[in-house]
């Protein structure tokens, strides 16, 4: 029973008032547990998720459950453990039944279920237990973008969330209560997971209400992690403690508060002395019947409200043992006895031979002879004991199925196939899964393609299936491709290839093989190829896997000509040759249209040589094909340069210490005096006389330039720099730069004006100085340079002037 006033006891006085309830259990809404394997009674909903600073799940009401969205899960044999997780799947509260709500795909999806039932008229006190386990992606984002679990429960009739017993389950900031890290994540992200867990709905004072159950789940806003729930209802709703009522003869009473609180302090009637701090209450011997004891009960932070409940202790349990109806268990398969438990109650089934597990209210029984169990039922304090009694008839049916012959055979090649059974009571034939009219015999030869199978019958009540078998039955396949396919020309190619087959018993199946390792399945085919040749198609027809021909067609794929030439650059006045590079074409002749480039044409394979007295760039094309592929035409464009010598240079002359070496920058000197080599672009000069040298220049078009380059010699490496200069752009005197004799390393050349500001630095002989700084035309003015480098004869020169800049 509960206060009238609810209120932490500790502020009561002595004197209190309660108000009496009239205490027994009742029973649960139809699948509520989900004990018919079924989502039946349930609604489910699919849905999704957003967040824009707060989140929302957005459900919709479905047909039914969804794959991977509600999934049902079944005690036996059992789903194994959660990946995460690492706890079992099915609830271990010993019913036969649980379910998962979610996945672990992400995808911004969210899905719930609920249920709807209404209270008893006069039931005030009513209690209901639900059990959930949940795992949940944690990938840190802000609140209300994390995965979550939503568990409502709202009084439908009145319009109101009953508050204290609606939760909402995140990963964020401080863990939660009983929440543990995943040791396997199967990622970056960690996942927290939650063991199963039961918790009380306390609906005391809803009688006549109707009461709606909403469980919802959902991933993160961003679509990428995951969260689900696992969840199941107890098979018992109560309106008191369990433990409350025991019996006569029990040694120990064990009362049990409400589950999924954090706290629980057990008092006295008066509140005078604290009686226990746990879940379970224990009283031994036994207390005296009637008895109040009172329970304050202290949520976790944020997952309900404080409350203070009260149990009367009556010896009046009267307890009933139930193994259920007989049953028969056919080829030793595991059949359910007994019923789902009732809390407070413990279970010992004998014998054990043939039980999953002898100590719970439902185990599987598969035994191997026909066998009397005896279940023995007694409160958790020793007292009531009952037994009860379910016989488990075991039959045997053999199921075994033989085939004689061949499971895939043509006809008229003297093979067959025959089903044969060992004998049983009754038997039908199935093919397709449809039975077959009248065939009920021991033996059967089948005469068409299809998987068979048998249904076997006892007088037991057994009825099993054989194993199926696939059989496929045909005739070969009579192959045909239509005529008439000839050749093609490469470019374009593009066959179709029309198939004629016939067969008159079983479909058929296609494989082309087209020789250039290409392949199809379809009945016609359209193939290009993608060289030349000569290519035998193959197609293969079936009608099963022995069941097989073949035809041929062969085809011809005729090369088109392709263009190819080369045409060098040629000086003015010399001969062009063109060099024509386009290939056979399997024997076919190719002709040849030449544009030259000058307005002439030739169709020969290589044109006459041309001569061009004006040099630039002349289009030269060539256009090919041939009788077997006249089109399209192929047509290669190529540029002919037409160059002209370039006038003859007359270089700086080049300063270089006696004996010591001096790279020069041509092609073939004359004469070769004190070079090292005539052939050289840069060839070394190593001398102690001026010499002046011609440089002769043949371009790759033949082109032939004349270039002089005098060189004269100095005692050692120097430099100068002319003491004024003009930089009006007239092209004389612009720059100021300096003139090295026998240098060939410049380190730096500096410019600075009077108060010592650098206005040009440069480590290269050229261009100079333009008498500019940033772009500004400096005013007239004596400057100070200074210059460093290093001779040919490897000394450093270092030195320092002035020069006027003139304007």
């Amino acid at each position: 029973m509960r206060l009238c006033h609810p209120g932490y006891p500790l502020l009561l006085f002595a004197a209190f008032i309660v108000c009496p309830v009239l205490i027994k259990a009742q029973d649960c809404p139809p699948n509520i547990d989900f004990e018919t394997g079924t989502f039946d009674g349930w609604t489910c909903y699919t849905g999704f998720v957003t967040g824009n600073g707060s989140n929302v799940i957005s459900l919709t009401a479905v047909s039914g459950p969804q794959p991977e969205r509600q999934t049902m899960y079944s005690s036996f044999p059992g789903n194994g453990v959660d990946p995460y997780g690492g706890f079992p799947i099915n609830c271990p509260n010993g019913s036969g039944h649980s379910i998962r709500l979610g996945n672990n795909f992400g995808g911004g999806e969210a899905e719930g279920i609920s249920y709807e039932f209404t209270i008893p008229a006069g039931q005030n006190y009513y209690t209901l237990i639900y059990n959930y386990a949940v795992v949940f992606q944690d990938p840190n984002h802000e609140e209300y973008q994390q995965p979550r679990m939503e568990i409502e429960i709202s009084n439908v009739t009145d319009n109101e969330t009953i508050s204290c017993s609606s939760f909402t389950f995140v990963p964020y900031g401080q863990i939660l209560p009983g929440f543990f890290e995943s040791p396997n994540p199967g990622g970056d992200s960690p996942v927290w997971c939650k063991d199963w867990t039961a918790v009380s709905i306390n609906l005391d004072g809803h009688a006549g209400k109707k009461i709606r159950l909403f469980f919802k789940t959902a991933d993160c806003t961003f679509r990428r992690h995951f969260g689900y729930a696992y969840i199941d209802v107890n098979s018992e709703c109560s309106g008191t403690f369990i433990g409350a009522t025991y019996c006569p003869d029990d040694t120990v009473a064990n009362v049990v508060a409400p589950y999924g609180y954090q706290s629980y302090t057990w008092f006295n009637n008066t509140f005078t002395q604290i009686l226990g701090n746990s879940q379970v209450l224990t009283f031994s011997p036994l207390p005296i019947s009637g008895t109040t004891v009172a329970v304050v009960l202290v949520p976790y932070h944020g997952y309900g409200c404080m409350d203070t409940l009260y149990a009367q202790l009556i010896d009046t349990l009267t307890v009933r043992a139930n193994a259920g109806p007989d049953v028969l268990s056919c080829n030793h398969n595991p059949v359910p006895i007994g019923v789902p438990p009732r809390s407070g109650l413990v279970y010992q089934w004998s014998p054990a031979t043939g039980l999953t597990n002898p100590n719970i209210a439902n185990p599987y029984a598969a035994p191997a002879v026909t066998t009397t169990y005896i279940v023995t039922t007694r409160h958790d304090g020793g007292g009531c004991m009952v037994s009860d009694t379910v016989t488990v008839t075991a039959a045997v049916i053999d199921t075994s199925l033989q085939l004689l012959g061949k499971d895939t055979y043509c006809i008229g090649r003297g093979d067959s196939a025959v089903f044969v059974l060992q004998p049983n009571d009754s038997i039908q034939w199935y093919k397709d899964g449809a039975a077959i009219p009248g065939a009920n015999q021991q033996i059967y030869r089948p005469m068409q393609t299809g998987s068979y199978h048998a249904m076997l019958f006892s007088r037991t009540g057994c009825n099993l299936a054989t194993r199926s078998i696939q059989v496929n039955i045909a005739t070969v396949p009579v192959p045909g491709i239509a005529p008439g396919l000839g050749s093609q020309c490469l470019v374009g190619n593009n066959f179709m290839f029309t198939n004629t087959s016939t067969n008159a018993i079983g479909g058929m199946q296609y494989n082309w093989i087209f020789g250039d390792g290409g392949s199809a399945t379809t009945r016609d085919a359209n193939h290009i190829f993608s060289a030349a040749g000569v290519y035998d198609v193959k197609m293969i027809v079936s009608s099963n896997a022995i069941c097989m021909d073949s035809s041929t067609v062969r085809v011809t794929i005729y090369q088109n000509a392709i263009a190819d030439f080369t045409v060098k650059p040629t000086c003015i006045n010399l001969p062009v040759e063109y060099t024509n590079l386009t290939i056979d074409t399997m024997n076919s002749p190719v002709h040849y249209t030449w544009n030259l480039g000058n307005g002439q044409t030739s169709t020969v394979r290589i044109p006459p040589s041309q001569i061009f007295t004006l040099p630039g760039n002349y289009k030269v094309t060539l256009s090919v094909n041939t009788d077997q592929c006249p089109t399209p035409l192929n047509v290669l464009n190529r540029t002919l340069v037409i160059d002209k010598p370039k006038t003859g240079i007359n270089y700086s002359v080049k300063f270089a210490v006696e004996n010591y070496p001096l790279f020069g920058e041509s092609a073939t000197w004359s004469p070769g005096i004190s070079l090292d080599t005539r052939e050289s672009y840069t060839p070394t000069f190593n001398g102690v006389e001026d010499q002046i040298y011609t440089i002769r220049i043949k371009t790759a078009s033949g082109c032939i330039t004349v270039d002089t380059q005098a060189v004269k010699t100095v005692k050692q490496s120097d430099v100068y720099v002319p003491t004024a200069f003009t930089p009006n752009g007239d092209g004389m005197n612009d720059y100021l730069r300096p003139i090295f004799m026998g240098i060939k390393e410049l380190h730096y050349f500096r410019v600075y004006n009077r108060w010592g500001q650098l206005m040009y630095e440069r480590k290269t002989e050229f261009p100079g100085w333009d008498g500019t700084v940033g772009g500004a035309p400096q005013g007239s003015q004596v400057v100070v340079w200074m210059i460093e480098g290093v001779g040919l004869d490897n000394r450093i020169i270092t030195k320092k002037g002035t020069s006027t800049l003139v304007r």
